[in-house]
């Protein structure tokens, strides 16, 4: 089978509920980092599905002895913040996935060129490769900060199969970039917006993600 890039919208109305928060001008930052938490916590929890690894046992009921699946505690699960935003949706991602690594990676956009360069690097030098990494990013908007973290990741050993996204809002520029070099990848968004504009911003889309929860 060809591989392509998936791209999942949950249907779940806590996702669209907070969605409709984090969108609205009037929110203020502590409730915005509240939703962004949230949805942080519902899109992992989304990811998940079919992609944390398991293994069958048997545990004894007071009753009798039963089949039990349990999450295979041998497989590294790793997060990748992109700061500064991602840190908003990792509050939620870590409730699900404790056990997780956090390996934070800091990339910041130039506003006139929209290219980005990193400030902060703290992946290791490889990864085991059967390890499960889930990368959280609000905006999906350009693809520029999404292909560095990317390419980042499988140049010490990520692969894209075993690898989540967990986003906000993305756009057809960030998707199509990610689907002609990853065509493995998953991406999970609350959202597809259908535009981004000249200053890099995906439209209606919720505004500066990383302002809007940090208050700056």
């Amino acid at each position: 089978m060809t591989q392509r890039l998936l791209v999942y919208v949950p249907p779940h109305p806590l996702i669209k509920h907070w969605l409709g928060v984090v969108r609205d001008v009037a929110t203020p930052s502590v409730l915005f980092r509240s939703a962004i938490t949230e949805l942080g916590r519902w899109l992992t929890y989304e990811a998940a599905r079919d992609w944390l690894p398991t293994q069958d046992t048997t545990v004894q009921t007071p009753l009798a002895a039963c089949p039990a699946t349990f999450v295979d505690p041998q497989v590294p699960v790793a997060v990748v913040p992109i700061l500064r935003a991602g840190l908003g949706l990792l509050e939620g991602a870590q409730t699900l996935l404790p056990l997780a690594s956090i390996y934070h990676l800091g990339l910041v956009r130039n506003e006139e060129t929209l290219e980005p360069s990193c400030y902060l690097n703290k992946l290791p030098e490889k990864f085991d490769p059967q390890t499960r990494v889930l990368i959280t990013d609000p905006m999906l908007a350009t693809g520029g900060s999404i292909m560095t973290a990317m390419a980042e990741l499988t140049h010490r050993g990520v692969d894209p199969a075993l690898t989540r996204i967990i986003c906000v809002v993305a756009a057809p520029p960030a998707l199509q970039k990610l689907s002609a070099e990853y065509p493995g990848l998953t991406v999970y968004a609350a959202t597809i917006d259908e535009t981004v504009n000249d200053r890099g911003f995906i439209v209606p889309g919720l505004g500066d993600a990383g302002d809007r929860i940090f208050g700056t």
